[in-house]
């Protein structure tokens, strides 16, 4: 296990429910390959937060890297509508683009 991660694990504890540290811990699992233990993280980060548009965006890359296309562009469509719903403009289009890639 690698020091961040141990490290956002420590931080975790005193707040389980910390959105942001959820994504980070995700995305140190998905820089390692690790993509099941990313998807459940960033899962545990968007019930945390469904306003965490990037969380969708990068769940479906890991998704996406476990060929998991189909949940991947769930995925996409859900955090696509998050985006919209919150106005977050630079989100929707990542989605979008990646969504377009995909299809």
């Amino acid at each position: 296990m690698t020091d961040r991660i141990a490290q956002l694990k420590k931080l975790l504890e005193a707040n389980p429910d910390d959105a942001f540290c959820l994504y980070a811990l995700a995305m140190e699992y998905a820089a390692s390959g690790r993509h099941e233990e990313a998807i459940r993280h960033f899962d545990s980060a968007i019930a945390s937060d469904a306003e965490f548009c990037y969380a969708y965006y990068h769940k479906a890359r890991s998704q996406k890297a476990m060929s998991d296309t189909e949940n991947a562009l769930a995925t996409l469509r859900r955090g696509l509508q998050q985006a919209q719903s919150t106005s977050d403009a630079k989100a929707a289009t990542e989605i979008t683009t990646l969504l377009e890639s995909m299809t």
